[in-house]
C-alpha cells in the first residue's frame, strides 16, 4: 500500500502534506521548462518539462513522471525494511518516512493507528512505499512470511551498541513509540535489540533522529562496506 489513508473516524491528525506543494515552489527551485526539443522517452511527464520542474528531486530524475521515478527506485531499493509503532499518533513518523527515502528503504511499516500526519514526510510519501499492519500480530505473521528479522532500536537494559553491532542484512528495523519506545510485544519477537550510544545529559533521543541513524548504520554495513574499492 503506497501513501496510506485515514480511515479511522474521529482520529485527531494536523493537515497532511500537499502533493502540489513541490510543485509550487519559488521559482529559484528546480529547473524551468525545457528548452530545445524535447528528450525522448516514457520517463519524461510532458507537463513538467512544458511548465518546468520544482519538486524536491536529486538531477537524476528531474522532467520524470512520478510514476517513472518510484519504478526506478524499486529496481534499486535495499533489502531492508523500517517499521514504527504508532499508537497515539506520533509526529516522528513523517520524518521516517522521509528517512527512509533517502537511505532507499523497501518499505516503511506503521503498526498500530492508520492515520499519520504526513508534515515531517516533505512529500517523500509520494516515492516511498508506506504499509499499515493494524496490530502487533500482523505486524509479526508478514516479517515471518518475509523471512526477515526484526530488530529493535531503543535504549533497554541488555541492549547492543548499534556502532559495533551486525544488522542482518535482511532486516526490518523497528522504532516505538515516542515516550515509552517499544511495546513488549514487540521487544519479545525482537531478534537483537540496538542502542545508539549517546553522550549527553538526555537519556533518548526522538524516533525521528534514531530512525536515520540506524538505516545509515544498515547501510554503512551492507552498502558501503561491499562496495569495490579501488
Amino acid at each position: 500500500m503506497v501513501g496510506v489513508t485515514d480511515e479511522e473516524p474521529g482520529a485527531a491528525d494536523l493537515p497532511a502534506a500537499d502533493p502540489a506543494a513541490e510543485d509550487r515552489a519559488a521559482d529559484d527551485v528546480g529547473v524551468g521548462p525545457w528548452t530545445g526539443p524535447w528528450p525522448e522517452g516514457p520517463q519524461y511527464d510532458p507537463d513538467l518539462l512544458r511548465l518546468g520542474d520544482r519538486r524536491n528531486v536529486v538531477d537524476r530524475y528531474r522532467y520524470w513522471s512520478r510514476e517513472a521515478v518510484v519504478a526506478d527506485l524499486d529496481d534499486r531499493r535495499h533489502d531492508f525494511h523500517v517499521a514504527i509503532e504508532n499508537w497515539q499518533h506520533d509526529f516522528n513518523i513523517g520524518t521516517v518516512v522521509r528517512n527512509a527515502n533517502a537511505f532507499l528503504a523497501k518499505t516503511v511499516h506503521i503498526v498500530g493507528k492508520r492515520r499519520w500526519n504526513r508534515r515531517g514526510a516533505m512529500v517523500t510519501d509520494r516515492y516511498q512505499h508506506v504499509e499499515h499492519h493494524a496490530t502487533v500480530e500482523d505486524f509479526v505473521a508478514w516479517a515471518r512470511a518475509e523471512g526477515l528479522e526484526v530488530v529493535g532500536v531503543d535504549n533497554l537494559p541488555g541492549s547492543v551498541p548499534i556502532e559495533t553491532a551486525s544488522l542482518p542484512r535482511n532486516a526490518v528495523l523497528v522504532f516505538g513509540q515516542e515516550g515509552p519506545g517499544l511495546s513488549e510485544p514487540v521487544r519479545e519477537v525482537c531478534s537483537m535489540i540496538c542502542s545508539i550510544t549517546q553522550f549527553g545529559s538526555t537519556r533518548s533521543i526522538n524516533a525521528g533522529v534514531a530512525s536515520g541513524i540506524a538505516m545509515h548504520a544498515w547501510v554503512r554495513e551492507h552498502v558501503f562496506a561491499q562496495a569495490p574499492r579501488d
